[in-house]
């Protein structure tokens, strides 16, 4: 971090947000016992959260103990795969260092948050998945005027974003904000302990990836808002929808948009994810799709309840009886009754016709 006064000077004096000091009130003991009782929460019967708490008091003394000397090292991954419904790789770190990642998270995202663009909607306070689509909702209806004019969208995501991560971007994005080398080397210590390939990527699982995540598309957002100009942009995540009138517009942006995240971020548009949509025929963001004057759950998306719910119920009761609210609640933000319905008839016939008792 000694290049941190060089690194400030080329991107003209960025503010910096954390000063030094703030790694003490990190790894305080009191911030970690209160960043334990929120890493608790849901997971009391895991064991080996359980195993941790056997011995609360004194692992976390060790790991102020540890962190306060400078002797503390990231420990390796323990790694799984998921279908949510896309296939990924997660990377869970051990409880001490999860429990790190909240004490460090807890103090950083205020700060970090507050100099997010508005319009960036994933793993934020007050923001996420829902609020995200329904601000594209809002935002076509202006470019629309009301639905009587032609509104376009133009929709991307990156090629293995987590993965393609460059460490040493990262690095340097966070030096531009913080002002204290013993946090910067503890941040660098996490960064490190994981890669998709050489000096590159970040886990899913770490609470201190989505922090990383966001920080990490900052540079992106303000390019796209001040530099570029446009006044409709959303991201969540790695997902981004520009909106306008003209499409040929959205086409130019594009090309700066992709020279900028191959340049300035390591990172490539993925080449069979960028669509150019008019909303007449749906813009499908977050597991929804836009139309005017109404909104509908993709197709895609109604199959796989529709085929859960049958294979859950017939199989295994008690867990679909449990699934069934939360697909409803996704219907809930969009025109889905009609889909809602058709999920209770499924499961209604598939219990009486299998004989399972309600």
């Amino acid at each position: 971090m000694n290049d941190l006064r060089r690194i400030r000077s080329e991107i003209g004096g960025t503010q910096v947000i954390f000063h030094d000091g703030i790694f003490k009130d990190i790894i305080s003991i009191e911030n970690i016992f209160d960043a334990w009782r929120e890493f608790i929460k849901g997971k009391q019967n895991k064991g080996d959260t359980q195993d941790f708490a056997l011995d609360l008091e004194d692992n976390i003394f060790v790991l102020h103990h540890d962190l306060s000397d400078g002797t503390y090292t990231h420990g390796s991954y323990q790694q799984f795969r998921i279908s949510d419904p896309k296939p990924r790789v997660i990377s869970k770190a051990s409880v001490r260092d999860r429990l790190l990642h909240h004490a460090i998270y807890r103090n950083l995202y205020p700060g970090f948050d507050k100099t997010f663009v508005y319009d960036s909607f994933s793993c934020r306070t007050g923001k996420g998945v829902h609020k995200a689509f329904a601000r594209l909702v809002k935002v076509a209806r202006k470019v629309s005027c009301g639905y009587v004019r032609p509104c376009w969208a133009l929709k991307c995501d990156m090629r293995k974003f987590f993965d393609s991560i460059d460490h040493q971007i990262l690095m340097n994005q966070l030096a531009e904000r913080i002002d204290d080398n013993c946090l910067l080397g503890l941040l660098t210590n996490i960064i490190q302990s994981f890669s998709a390939s050489e000096g590159r990527g970040i886990p899913l699982g770490n609470l201190t990836s989505q922090l990383f995540a966001n920080i990490y598309m900052d540079p992106l957002d303000k390019f796209i808002k001040h530099r570029l100009k446009v006044k409709y942009y959303i991201r969540y995540a790695d997902d981004l929808v520009l909106l306008d009138s003209d499409p040929s517009v959205l086409m130019g942006d594009f090309v700066e948009i992709a020279q900028f995240c191959r340049e300035r971020l390591k990172l490539q548009v993925h080449p069979n994810k960028v669509f150019l949509r008019k909303l007449t025929w749906g813009i499908d963001f977050v597991g929804y799709v836009a139309l005017p004057r109404h909104n509908r759950p993709r197709k895609k998306t109604v199959r796989r309840m529709l085929r859960h719910l049958t294979y859950q119920v017939k199989h295994n009761p008690i867990r679909g009886r449990l699934s069934l609210p939360s697909y409803l609640g996704y219907l809930q933000h969009v025109n889905g009754y009609k889909i809602a319905g058709q999920l209770r008839a499924v499961m209604d016939h598939v219990i009486h016709s299998s004989g399972v008792q309600k």
